[in-house]
């Protein structure tokens, strides 16, 4: 009796394991994320695609690589609400249109008593467009300041469903008008600013520049103020960075998350892929305005399932076939989380791999006296 209890219980629970876990699961992200404006779209019939449940299945499995990164979850949550810290950097600092936050990290050589002016890095995080937050990288802020002997301010933006993409680089945009116009108070150069950002934040990174230097009527901007902000900015640094939106969504659907990414909808349906993608909008730039784009570095792991390399293969070529200086870096067996968890401490696997490649860049940008 007990044999065959054992025979038909394994069937089962193999069933639900195999069958039942991932159509559940399938159904539940169609369910609270699949829904495109798409004429003739039918999420649950979608949902029960085997093709979909497979990649959808995969996508969760490859999340779950996340828990590797616990201990440093608490070490960061642990840094930033203890007090004690708050003698390397000013939290909570209001900024812009939408009253977005920002945390200023010192950089420890800074003598307060010191008039010397510190360049500034406005380091803009990653998340698909959909997620993160300024406090998540105070470890990688506070490391990144003693690297490169710079304040580093990392700001809050307003992510998808509190705004669009267009919001998303107003409010970087507005982080850098911050720094012009209250940077004084805190001893920042405003006239030396480098752009860094890592996946989403490397593709507004790579945005924001490019729509300042066309002084983009969308930004809502003066356009003199437009042109000041652009010539303060000395160079940009992308951490696998997406520049091609139709690439990287074509590169969703091949995963299956492409309806549960927020990249679709920040975007505001496919219509506006190309108006959003650096790769392109570099095609549109006159020859004036071309001279004025700053340098840029980029950074990519081998191992990116994420963002393929090919992204910033391709925006590097396509910035070089416009004669902008550009570097590129291809970092052996790194992958999407990598290249910027393991900036958050020397101790880390790639850290000085990572670190030595923006150091690098950055000090051809702000040249050390």
């Amino acid at each position: 009796m007990i044999g065959v209890k054992y025979r038909v219980a394994l069937p089962v629970a193999a069933g639900v394991l195999f069958v039942g876990l991932p159509y559940s699961i399938s159904l539940v992200v169609q369910c609270l994320y699949g829904l495109p404006n798409k004429p003739g779209y039918k999420k649950y019939l979608e949902a029960i695609k085997p093709r979909r449940i497979y990649s959808l299945t995969r996508a969760l499995l490859e999340k779950l690589k996340y828990l590797q990164y616990s201990k440093l979850y608490f070490q960061w949550k642990s840094w930033y609400k203890n007090a004690d810290n708050n003698k390397h950097c000013v939290k909570g600092i209001t900024f812009g249109r939408r009253g977005n936050k920002l945390d200023l990290y010192h950089s420890p050589s800074m003598d307060p008593s010191d008039t010397e002016l510190i360049p500034v890095v406005v380091f803009v995080y990653g998340g698909a467009w959909g997620s993160g937050e300024r406090s998540t990288y105070c470890l990688l802020a506070l490391q990144m300041a003693k690297e490169l002997g710079a304040s580093v301010i990392c700001p809050d933006y307003s992510i998808y469903p509190k705004g669009n993409v267009l919001n998303m680089v107003q409010d970087i945009s507005d982080s850098l008008i911050w720094v012009r116009e209250n940077g004084h108070s805190f001893n920042l150069d405003k006239d030396n600013i480098v752009l860094i950002g890592h996946s989403a934040g490397a593709h507004l990174c790579a945005l924001t520049m490019l729509f300042l230097v066309e002084c983009a009527w969308e930004l809502s901007i003066d356009q003199f103020q437009q042109r000041e902000i652009t010539n303060s900015i000395k160079g940009m640094i992308g951490l696998s960075g997406v520049y091609d939106v139709m690439d990287h969504y074509q590169h969703e659907q091949m995963r299956g998350v492409e309806y549960v990414s927020a990249m679709h909808k920040a975007m505001e349906g496919e219509e506006n892929f190309e108006y959003y993608s650096p790769t392109l909008l570099l095609q549109k730039l006159n020859k004036n305005q071309l001279k004025r784009v700053p340098p840029v570095g980029l950074l990519h792991g081998t191992s990116d399932i994420i963002v393929p390399v090919e992204s910033s293969l391709k925006f590097s070529e396509a910035l070089t076939s416009h004669s902008i200086t550009v570097s590129l870096y291809l970092l052996p067996k790194v992958n999407h989380t990598e290249i910027v968890t393991d900036l958050m401490a020397p101790g880390r696997h790639f850290f000085h791999t990572v670190s030595g490649c923006i150091k690098q860049e950055y000090n051809k940008f702000i040249r050390p006296c």
